[in-house]
């Protein structure tokens, strides 16, 4: 530190909406970091979002609510915002900016590091080869998060995805390796808050999470800032630390939707739906963050949650998250309706980099056949289901009635589980033979031969 003391500007313009335009300065960054003294010696704190000739737009984090444009100081640090990061995050609950909401004491660190972030070069990236495993079969079986993937969940109101997301988050494991959990929530209702903090105790308590939580009455500003946070810490635990880090950030609607009005108060140019023209980049620079960097041990995993509005799959932000992310997990108001929780829709789900984290000496040899063969009679069971709506049951073939009891026991013996249940690999993927299992051989043709001959029973015969 150089001990001169930073320019304090008095110019404020205008201020508008969380926006605070200051005119005059000289010498300012995008992304620099700002403090801001009001007449009555309140400090608040802000990130400089644009600067144009001699003015620059400051988004204030505490918004600019009490704010007067006469009285108001402004001065820039010259740098971006930088947090400490270390182990100190982990077993702390936060506010979506960082300040302690558990009574404990500021974090610290040994290191600070710039919350802006930057994608991983993409020459240093390492493939992901191994599972993650979140606890929650559906998840585990047909939809495997592997490390370092970006896998995010469609839901729609009323659906339960803040009950999974809290379950995957206090139940993943990562085989045994150093494993932390940072979890983002943006927007949430205070009965969400307290759901998350409850079922996640258990985590925190062993030291194992770190908490940001942002609630739907605090400062809109503050939403822009929860991920970045959640991610910084992650990349410091994962690569600096050699922890595989699994970020959950819920809900990428709500972030969405704060970066919506920040960027009509700034007066752009809306693009579809009002959001701006950005939206697809400044998605990316979330979702980018993670991955493995090659000849380092740790490794990023993020699990973005976000509802889709009317349950339209086509809205900006899960279409512009699926264009960014290497798969999705849906949620399916009709298999809700059945009284099914997890309500996966397999037929809508996907990891593209299951294949790469599964199998023999991974997680089991018979794993990748045994769930493209689930996926494979769900989907002929569908089809029978509706061909039997439009002809009956009793024109069906035998066949075909196996196949509607596949489906039955599929979401009795393999997708229902407890919010509090966690099941192994193995016991899921046996769950997931004995519902295969309801079809006679002959419709299991995607299974070798030597996979069947031990798990089917020798007596079995094809019905005529």
């Amino acid at each position: 530190m150089s001990g001169v003391a930073p320019v304090e500007y008095t110019g404020v313009r205008d201020l508008r909406g969380p926006l605070l335009f200051v005119q005059g300065v000289s010498g300012v960054g995008w992304d620099e970091f700002a403090t801001i003294v009001l007449d009555s010696g309140e400090r608040r704190h802000g990130l400089v979002l644009e600067v144009d000739r001699d003015v620059a737009v400051v988004q204030v984090l505490e918004d600019t609510a009490g704010m007067n444009r006469t009285g108001t100081r402004v001065a820039f640090s010259g740098a971006p915002l930088r947090i400490p990061v270390g182990a100190g995050w982990l077993g702390r609950t936060c506010s979506g900016r960082g300040e302690p909401a558990d009574g404990g004491p500021p974090v610290l660190g040994g290191s600070y590091a710039e919350v802006g972030g930057a994608p991983i070069n993409p020459v240093r990236r390492e493939s992901p080869t191994e599972a993650v495993l979140t606890g929650v079969g559906a998840v585990d079986v047909l939809t495997t998060l592997v490390r370092g993937q970006k896998l995010p969940v469609f839901s729609a109101a009323g659906l339960p995805h803040m009950e999974l997301a809290v379950q995957i988050a206090a139940q993943a494991t990562c085989g045994g390796e150093p494993f932390a959990v940072v979890f983002a929530g943006m927007g949430l209702t205070h009965a969400d808050t307290a759901y998350v903090r409850e079922g996640l105790a258990a985590r925190s308590a062993a030291r194992e999470l770190a908490l940001f939580l942002n609630t739907a009455d605090d400062p809109v500003i503050e939403r822009l800032l929860t991920p970045r946070l959640a991610l910084t810490v992650a990349e410091h635990l994962a690569f600096t630390e050699g922890r595989h880090v699994l970020v959950v950030m819920t809900d990428m609607t709500a972030y969405a939707e704060a970066l919506r009005e920040v960027s009509a108060a700034r007066g752009e140019t809306p693009a579809r739906r009002a959001y701006p023209g950005y939206l697809y980049s400044d998605l990316a620079s979330l979702y980018e963050r993670c991955g493995r960097i090659r000849g380092r041990p740790g490794s990023v995993t993020v699990l973005p949650v976000l509802t889709m509005p009317a349950g339209d799959i086509t809205h900006p932000v899960p279409d512009l998250t699926g264009y960014i992310t290497e798969g999705q997990i849906v949620l399916s108001g009709e298999v809700r309706a059945a009284g099914t929780y997890p309500p996966v829709d397999p037929l809508a789900s996907l990891s593209r980099l299951m294949r790469k984290g599964t199998g023999a000496g991974r997680t089991r040899r018979d794993h990748p056949a045994v769930a493209a063969q689930l996926i494979a009679a769900l989907a002929r069971s569908r089809q029978v289901r509706e061909l039997a709506d439009l002809i009956g049951r009793s024109a069906l073939s035998p066949t075909d009635l196996r196949h509607l009891d596949l489906e039955d026991a599929f979401r009795r013996r393999f997708l229902a589980q407890g919010t509090d249940e966690g099941r192994s690999l193995d016991d899921a993927l046996d769950r997931a033979w004995e519902v295969l299992l309801t079809l006679p051989r002959s419709q299991l043709g995607m299974l070798p031969a030597d996979l069947l001959d031990a798990h089917a029973p020798p007596q079995e015969e094809e019905p005529g």
